[in-house]
């Protein structure tokens, strides 16, 4: 990329989901922005064209911290070789992780070298999508609106990989490597850039800060701006850091989506839901008009012939109507991600090689937004809004098949309960 070309902002997502909502925070706000599936080649980001921020969606939720060390040292190389001036690590809006598994701990660890700015704020929630920090304890909605302490919360407490025992996100944090962990407070917003200047002078490089209102990321995006001047910054935390980005350049909700995109493409709606969360559960109840296919994620594993008769099944049942892909619920012990997510992965691969696609829907899930990258597209564009923190995109990829098919990646606890009929499905307007 040429240096009049040089990306103003970075981002690498820890899941595909919540990454496109990144992509979508800074497109509605003016940015030219593209999300990369891996890290992109030369001619990649030369049919991409002048971009302002450039994401990479990846899968660091589910790794092991010597896995996350060696995919983001290459991604920091990578980001610093563009120059931008802030490279966010997007994790979950619910900070779900451990020392042993997604750690944040680890991906700061891995970044941090290649971004040598002695501030690297965190902040702490994103009020748009039901998420709240107050004096370093993060909040968050359940399915019906009640907000909870991460750590009370119906859903996230008993995360099966990633459980949240801790609210304070200082603590969560230093158990994953991160100790020292300054605090912003909400009440500092109030006072101006002197309070806020006073709340940092403690010099503790990593700094927490309270989000309660849009207001608050406002007042973060106008430091995050003057603090850019002492060089390129890592900054950890979900889209809001994209939101405070946004707001402290000065960029307001300036472009409206493509004409093209309020209308849906030809061809049936394919949904794969992966999320074993009660919301996602509860809006696939909920859905109408779907024909739904029950996948047994142990049988797709130990049946060759298991996959051949859902594909069959599938292409069958679009030739007709919407399709809907439901991992079951497993019986016993979870069955290994990464096995299931490539199995996914080919089936899905096999349906849409084919049959002509009007959309594809992927709902939350490790194994199910894993299974994307398996596909042969190597980014996606902001085409317009469908939800918050699911918004409709536009493929890119080298097979014509796939090139501009319209997909919606939803995370687990995202969509109200009409989802699959209301949103997914809709033109957008």
């Amino acid at each position: 990329m040429s240096a009049t070309q040089t990306p103003l902002y970075g981002w690498y997502g820890d899941d595909f989901t919540g990454s496109t909502d990144t992509l979508a925070t800074l497109a509605e706000r003016g940015f030219r922005a593209l999300l990369f599936l891996r890290q992109p080649n030369e001619a990649q980001l030369t049919a991409a064209g002048p971009l302002d921020a450039i994401g990479i969606a990846g899968a660091s939720r589910a790794m092991a911290p010597k896995a996350i060390t060696a995919e983001l040292t290459e991604i920091g190389r990578f980001f610093a070789g563009l120059g931008v001036g802030l490279m966010h690590y997007k994790c979950c809006s619910t900070f779900d992780s451990a020392p042993d598994v997604g750690s944040i701990g680890a991906a700061v660890t891995a970044l941090r070298p290649f971004f040598p700015n002695p501030l690297v704020p965190i902040l702490g929630g994103q009020p748009n999508l039901g998420r709240f920090c107050l004096f370093g304890n993060l909040f968050a909605a359940g399915g019906d609106g009640t907000i909870h302490r991460i750590d009370r919360h119906p859903t996230m407490s008993r995360h099966p990989v990633t459980p949240m025992a801790e609210a304070d996100l200082r603590r969560h944090l230093a158990a994953q490597g991160l100790e020292d962990i300054g605090l912003v407070d909400y009440r500092a917003y109030a006072h101006g850039s002197a309070a806020l200047s006073h709340a940092l002078s403690d010099g503790k490089p990593a700094i927490l800060f309270d989000v309660a209102t849009e207001a608050d990321l406002a007042a973060i995006g106008g430091l995050l701006a003057s603090s850019l001047g002492n060089g390129p910054m890592l900054a950890v935390g979900a889209s809001s850091v994209a939101r405070a980005f946004a707001a402290g350049h000065e960029r307001e909700l300036a472009v409206a989506p493509h004409p093209d995109a309020k209308r849906r493409g030809s061809g049936p709606a394919l949904a794969l839901v992966g999320s074993l969360s009660p919301v996602t559960r509860a809006q696939v109840e909920a859905a109408r008009g779907y024909a739904m296919l029950p996948v047994d994620a142990g049988r797709l594993l130990s049946d060759e012939s298991y996959a051949a008769e859902l594909r069959a099944a599938a292409l069958s049942k679009l030739a007709k109507r919407d399709v809907m892909l439901v991992t079951e619920q497993p019986a016993g012990a979870p069955t290994a991600a990464g096995a299931v997510a490539k199995a996914t992965g080919a089936l899905l691969s096999a349906i849409i090689a084919e049959t002509d696609l009007g959309r594809l829907i992927v709902a939350g899930g490790d194994t199910s937004t894993m299974a994307i990258r398996s596909l042969p597209i190597w980014g996606l564009s902001y085409r317009g809004p469908c939800v918050p923190g699911a918004p409709l995109c536009r493929a890119h990829s080298n097979y014509p098949r796939l090139d501009g098919l319209e997909i919606v990646l939803k995370g687990g606890q995202m969509g109200p309960p009409g989802f699959f009929n209301d949103e997914a499905r809709a033109e957008v307007g």
